[in-house]
């Protein structure tokens, strides 16, 4: 990583999430489960609709792709979070702070774009039914995944380049428990408007166009809802789409609040417990919500389990 000629700061401090020795303590315990739940989820989602021929479609391709994400993602903070809740002095060099900041833009990028193509998958598997395995093709499908991984690191390179060219000479003090580009900014020896203006300019691009093409794609899926005639296959169709919902608003909410407030207004405690949510608490629940509220998920999981104790 090539620093600023500018540059005199060759590590940050991470104020992390408390200064309370006992909640220290506390908040590791809490979020080193939160972890190994996440872990343990996305992995048996992967493991799971790798294995069983009923997951073999383009809606579980999909969902492996965000719990690969997912376990990347949350890798990305949590490890480093974990270290300085039990660290008298929580550094991270200069160049580990802007490799964790390029790695969670691009894995959040990634995730904005990848929510899109699971909404798309849904239209059509709800307003073409009869089309659906024609359009879904697994070429298709690799394309639209490989772009939006494409897209994501294409948004962090940009949102990385725009920060590291300032001057850090200093303060060094990150009230935050990872590398953040918005709270990095602050700690620029310069003005920073035209690179705000950029990262808000990239979360339109990234959060805001892909949320209004979803709102869009749900509208015509709800409508074409209506108009099914039955009322279980009205609950099956509401069903289908009912988890990825839960997902996109869990996401994209806590996104918006951190990356799409005007430049001058920082509410530090709301940036934690927001960045907390989308980079900790969703990719935890994400496997939960697909399994629990998924029929072909849980009937694969018992029959796979069945399957082992036999043997």
């Amino acid at each position: 990583m090539i620093k600023s000629n500018f540059t005199t700061v060759e590590d940050f401090i991470l104020v992390g999430l408390t200064d309370k020795e006992d909640m220290q303590i506390v908040l590791f315990l809490i979020f080193l489960i939160c972890y190994i739940i996440s872990l343990f989820g996305n992995l048996v989602i992967i493991w799971i609709s790798n294995t069983h021929p009923r997951l073999n479609t383009p809606m579980y391709f999909f969902l492996r792709n965000l719990s690969l994400l997912d376990i990347w993602y949350t890798s990305s903070v949590v490890p480093k979070m974990l270290l300085n809740l039990l660290s008298v002095r929580k550094t991270i060099s200069f160049d580990a702070c802007f490799v964790q900041l390029f790695i969670h833009l691009s894995l959040g990028g990634a995730e904005c774009y990848l929510l899109l193509t699971m909404a798309y998958d849904r239209y059509v598997a709800i307003c073409s039914p009869l089309h659906y395995t024609t359009v879904m093709h697994p070429v298709l499908c690799i394309k639209m995944a490989t772009a939006s991984w494409v897209g994501g690191i294409a948004n962090s390179i940009l949102q990385t380049l725009n920060t590291l060219k300032l001057p850090f000479c200093g303060p060094n003090v990150i009230n935050h428990f990872f590398c953040e580009a918005p709270i990095l900014l602050e700690l620029a020896c310069t003005d920073t408007s035209f690179n705000k203006m950029i990262i808000f300019l990239c979360a339109v691009v990234i959060a805001v166009i892909p949320f209004f093409f979803i709102l869009i794609t749900y509208v015509n899926i709800i409508s074409s809802i209506i108009k099914i005639r039955t009322t279980t296959g009205r609950r099956k169709a509401f069903s289908t789409c009912a988890s990825h919902v839960l997902v996109v608003t869990l996401f994209y909410g806590t996104i918006f609040i951190i990356y799409l407030r005007p430049g001058s207004v920082h509410v530090t405690n709301q940036d934690k417990m927001a960045t907390l949510f989308y980079s900790v608490i969703t990719p935890m629940l994400n496997p939960l919500i697909y399994t629990l509220r998924n029929k072909d998920v849980k009937i694969a999981l018992r029959e796979i389990t069945r399957m082992k104790i036999l043997k």
